[in-house]
């Protein structure tokens, strides 16, 4: 296991979960490295997690750490030399008139209804919906409200002011990072696309070198999105390469 050698990262203790169902493999058991403890994973040694291919869920940094797998793979854009597709061209033209708002991450109600409209589109009535609205909410706040790092949400609205799309971003030393981005699915658009691609413009301007997309899978349908998003990085021995 190769980490960071500054000091700060030092002071961690790496523990390996128990394994559990992989969200993204049928049928394959996972399991992940976590970074303890949690008050320590500041915005400085976040910056050298996410460099050895940590991601954050809510307060925990993790990585994949399975015994028998390896599919799961760290990509990340570097964005001074990425040129849309036509396809993307178009997705910037269709939502030019998007309305953004930059704040804080915390807790919001018009937030919530429409992550709970996006998650009940995507996966229907699976486990995660069976509990009480106040287990769902409260899931909901962990997972992309609670932050120990430099975090932030992106409001994206149209002319009437309707929340069209929520993008919880986290900033760290070399880029932004993507963490989760949810959107009014019964509109016929583009969202996810522009997005990403307003991120990417955005680490320009902020003068970032690289924009983190998280992990890839090469079986799973639910990552294809992400080599729409040329040229690309991957973590390998921990290395990054073209």
């Amino acid at each position: 296991m190769t980490l960071p050698t500054d000091a700060s990262l030092q002071k961690l203790q790496f523990y390996v979960t128990t394994a559990y169902p992989c969200g993204y493999l049928p049928k394959k058991l996972a399991q992940s490295l976590i970074a303890t403890p949690q008050n320590l994973v500041d915005a400085h040694v976040y910056s050298g997690l996410i460099q050895q291919g940590f991601r954050r869920s809510g307060k925990f940094a993790y990585r994949p750490h399975c015994e028998q797998c390896n599919a799961c793979i760290s990509v990340r854009l570097p964005v001074s030399e990425f040129t849309p597709t036509r396809s993307q061209q178009r997705a910037l033209k269709k939502h030019a008139d998007l309305q953004i708002s930059i704040i804080e991450a915390g807790y919001h109600e018009e937030h919530f209804a429409l992550y709970h409209a996006y998650q009940k589109q995507r996966h229907g009535n699976g486990p995660e919906h069976t509990g009480e609205p106040e287990d769902e909410a409260a899931q909901y706040q962990q997972f992309l409200c609670q932050t120990n790092v430099e975090s932030i949400m992106i409001e994206f609205r149209d002319a009437q002011q309707m929340l069209k799309m929520v993008s919880v971003i986290d900033l760290v030393a070399d880029g932004l990072s993507a963490v989760y981005t949810f959107y009014d699915t019964r509109d016929k658009a583009s969202y996810g696309t522009y997005s990403i691609l307003w991120q990417i413009a955005w680490a320009r301007q902020l003068a970032l070198p690289y924009l983190y997309l998280g992990y890839w899978i090469a079986d799973s349908d639910k990552m294809t999105y992400k080599q729409q998003f040329q040229p690309q990085e991957k973590l390998v021995d921990g290395v990054w390469v073209r």
